[in-house]
């Protein structure tokens, strides 16, 4: 199994090439570069694992939901090497993709109830955050909640304790959902970020298990409209009336 996989949901961009197992990444918080830093990456890490672009078997892409630019980044590019290639395509959930960071946080205190419990939260700016529950299962992180963009102090976080949380929508408007449930927290790391490594991982299993699509299939998951609020929005937001 040979991947290239793409992530630019975020302020990270996150590269990587999955070969039999073995992955070539780059992972670097970089807002604004995205467009600048992704194909020459792939190139880099292509090379680095001796692969040629035509060896591949699929391009993953994290599909979002996440910042709508670099969203449709990743999107345009997986769809645009894929179909030079001839390849399909394989998209993932960037907070699926997220929640991988949450299995590494010490300790795993809900690895007793339903494979650990993780919630997977971006912020998703103009006071609202992207967020998604999930359970391990084996190798993979497996969804328990659709995912929703909702102002964090009214989500509601499902019932059990010793939640993982992981991603930026933790830390959002003044860490509100950590606040909100600081005592169902088993661990926490609002700094966490997708990363292609962990994408390039669930793709390999989502291929084995058939779901890579055409290229032209793949669409992302904005969950909002709006990608903007009007000046009025802005000044109500933060209490202005005037």
């Amino acid at each position: 199994m040979k991947l290239l996989a793409l992530e630019t949901a975020t302020e990270a961009c996150s590269v990587a090439v999955y070969v039999d197992g073995e992955i070539h990444a780059r992972h670097e918080i970089a807002p604004r570069k995205h467009a600048e830093y992704t194909l020459p990456w792939a190139e880099q890490l292509l090379a680095e694992a001796g692969l040629k672009k035509s060896q591949l078997d699929a391009i993953a892409v994290g599909r979002g939901p996440g910042a709508f630019t670099g969203v449709r980044l990743a999107i345009a590019l997986a769809q645009g090497i894929a179909l030079a290639l001839d390849k399909p395509v394989v998209a993932v959930s960037t907070l699926r993709v997220l929640a991988a960071r949450g299995l590494l946080l010490p300790p795993h205190a809900g690895e007793g109830r339903d494979g650990g419990a993780i919630l997977a939260a971006i912020d998703a700016r103009m006071g609202e955050i992207y967020v998604a529950t999930f359970k391990r299962e084996g190798d993979d992180v497996i969804a328990t909640s659709d995912e929703i963009v909702i102002a964090p102090n009214d989500y509601e976080l499902p019932e059990g304790d010793d939640w993982i949380g992981t991603g930026t929508g933790l830390a959002a408007e003044n860490g509100a959902l950590q606040s909100k449930f600081a005592s169902r927290f088993a661990s926490i790391d609002a700094n966490a970020l997708p990363h292609a490594a962990d994408l390039a991982r669930f793709a390999a299993l989502d291929y084995a298990a058939g779901k890579a699509l055409a290229p032209e299939l793949i669409e992302p998951a904005y969950l909002r409209n709006n990608v903007a609020l009007t000046i009025a929005e802005q000044k109500a937001l933060r209490g202005e009336t005037k």
